[in-house]
C-alpha cells in the first residue's frame, strides 16, 4: 500500500468516526478501533491511536454543543470516568474475555432500556435523577469496563446520561465534555507502551476533528427522538458485536 492510499484511508476513518462522535456524543472508538484494525493495524496500536484522537475530536464537539452541557454533574462524571479509565487501561488482560464480554453486553442492554425508561416505566423514571453520587459511580463503572476493552466510556456515556434523566441533547453534549478527560487518563499508558504510531494517528486526528464538527452541527438540528433512536441502535449494535467476537 503506497503512502497516498494510506493517508486517504486514515483520513476517511477519521472523518467517519469523528462524524459519529459529533452527532451521537460517543468517543468514536466503537467505530475507529475496528476500522483501524481492518486497515491493518494491530489492536493495541488501534487502541492507542483511538485514545490519542478522542480528546481533540470530543473537544470540537463539546465546544459546538457547549450550551447543552449539564454543568451540575459534569465534574463528577469526569472524575469518576478518569479514575475508571486509568484503572481499566492498566488492568487490560486481567479479566477473562468471556466474563468481560458478558458484563459489557449486560451493561449495554440495561443502558439501552434506560434510554426509553420514561416511556416504559414512567413512575420509575421520575425517581431516577442525575445526582452527583450516581453520576460519579456510573461513570467510573462504565469507564472501567470499557477501558478493559481498550475503549473509552464515551461509547456508552450518551445513553448512560440519557438513562439518568438528561434529555438527548444534554446527554450528548455532556458525554463529549467528559470524553475529553477520560481519554487523557489512558494516553500516557499507551504512549509509554509504544502503541501510538504517529503517521496514522495524525491523519486520523485531522479527519476526526473535521468529522466531529460536521456531526455536532447536524446533531444540534436533529430532533431528540431521532437521537434517542440512534443511541439505542448504537448501544445494541455494540452488544451484538461483542457477543459475535466472544463466540
Amino acid at each position: 500500500m503506497d503512502l497516498i492510499t494510506e493517508i486517504i484511508i486514515y483520513l476517511s476513518i477519521g472523518l467517519f468516526s469523528g462524524f459519529m462522535s459529533g452527532i451521537f456524543g460517543i468517543g468514536g472508538g466503537s467505530v475507529r478501533i475496528p476500522l483501524l484494525n481492518l486497515a491493518g493495524l494491530p489492536l493495541l496500536n488501534a487502541f492507542g491511536i483511538n485514545f490519542f484522537v478522542i480528546p481533540f475530536s470530543s473537544l470540537v464537539g463539546a465546544i459546538s454543543q457547549r450550551r447543552n452541557i449539564e454543568r451540575k454533574i459534569v465534574t463528577h462524571a469526569i472524575i469518576g470516568g478518569v479514575l475508571g479509565e486509568i484503572i481499566g487501561a492498566i488492568s487490560v488482560g486481567f479479566i477473562p474475555t468471556l466474563i468481560l464480554a458478558i458484563i459489557f453486553v449486560t451493561l449495554c442492554f440495561i443502558v439501552a432500556l434506560g434510554i426509553h425508561l420514561a416511556k416504559i416505566v414512567p413512575k420509575l423514571a421520575q425517581k431516577i435523577k442525575p445526582t452527583k453520587k450516581n453520576t460519579f459511580g456510573s461513570s467510573f463503572f462504565v469507564s472501567f469496563i470499557t477501558g478493559l476493552r481498550g475503549g473509552s466510556g464515551g461509547q456508552i456515556f450518551p445513553a448512560l446520561f440519557k438513562s439518568l434523566g438528561l434529555d438527548a441533547h444534554q446527554a450528548i453534549a455532556t458525554s463529549l465534555a467528559v470524553s475529553i478527560f477520560t481519554a487523557l487518563g489512558a494516553i500516557p499508558i499507551y504512549w509509554h507502551r509504544g502503541n501510538i504510531i504517529w503517521m496514522p494517528a495524525l491523519f486520523v486526528l485531522m479527519g476526526s476533528v473535521i468529522g466531529a464538527r460536521i456531526g455536532s452541527r447536524i446533531s444540534l438540528k436533529t430532533k431528540p427522538e431521532w437521537l434517542e433512536t440512534g443511541l439505542t441502535v448504537l448501544v445494541i449494535s455494540l452488544a451484538f458485536i461483542t457477543i459475535y467476537k466472544a463466540l
